[in-house]
């Protein structure tokens, strides 16, 4: 784990992602909260891709709890059969639309307790859609961002929630809207897992990371 850096560091790197991509946007496909809701719950062991894939045709006739509900089990299990997990994620999709319907009239709650309460939604798809939908400056912290800022020092942590108080503490609030956007991003295509690709970085002179590829 790297030290945490300092402000005038972290202001630097994020600086230079919001010149590189000043309005970074996550890559589930959706409508309205309650798709992004769904698409979010589904990506959990699956790629934003492979979902996209998937509920393409889902949410083109079910765009709603309601709808959903119509559709069923079996029907949901139709259009995701594709992504890991189906049969449970789907189980989990027919019963948050009837808790949507049955205790909030249809529409997604917007606090991340109520989200969190949702079958198959933990505290990473609330935080998602809260900042995604409501703008709120909800930090989801996913293995991308956990081994970027832990790499980094940007948002060093011992656990995801360690990572995510990180952020919110040390993140200049001007950059908090965006932040776990372009962290994502940047782990999912520059700090990769096994060989980042430091030569390509844009924020290389200003990592701790000591085993930097050549």
């Amino acid at each position: 784990m790297a030290k945490q850096l300092d402000y005038h560091t972290i202001r630097r790197i994020f600086d230079r992602f919001h010149e590189a991509e000043p309005e970074p946007k996550g890559e589930l496909e959706h409508v309205n909260a309650y798709t992004l809701v769904v698409a979010v719950a589904l990506s959990a062991q699956a790629t934003d891709a492979g979902v996209n894939k998937a509920t393409r045709g889902l949410f083109a006739v079910a765009d709603t709890p309601e709808k959903m509900l119509a559709l069923g089990e079996d029907g949901v299990i139709e259009h995701i059969k594709t992504i890991g997990l189906f049969r449970n994620k789907a189980k989990n999709v027919i019963k948050l639309s009837r808790i949507l319907v049955e205790e909030y009239g249809g529409e997604v709650p917007n606090s991340r307790a109520a989200l969190e309460s949702l079958p198959g939604v933990g505290r990473k798809t609330a935080n998602v859609v809260l900042n995604m939908w409501w703008h709120y400056p909800a930090q989801a912290v996913d293995t991308h961002i956990f081994r970027v800022g832990n790499r980094t020092g940007i948002c060093p942590g011992k656990d995801v929630v360690a990572v995510e108080r990180a952020i919110e503490d040390n993140i200049p609030v001007d950059y908090q809207q965006h932040a776990h956007h372009w962290l994502i991003l940047h782990g999912r295509y520059t700090c990769v897992a096994r060989k980042p690709k430091c030569k390509a970085c844009l924020i290389a002179d200003l990592c701790q990371f000591e085993d930097k590829t050549e």
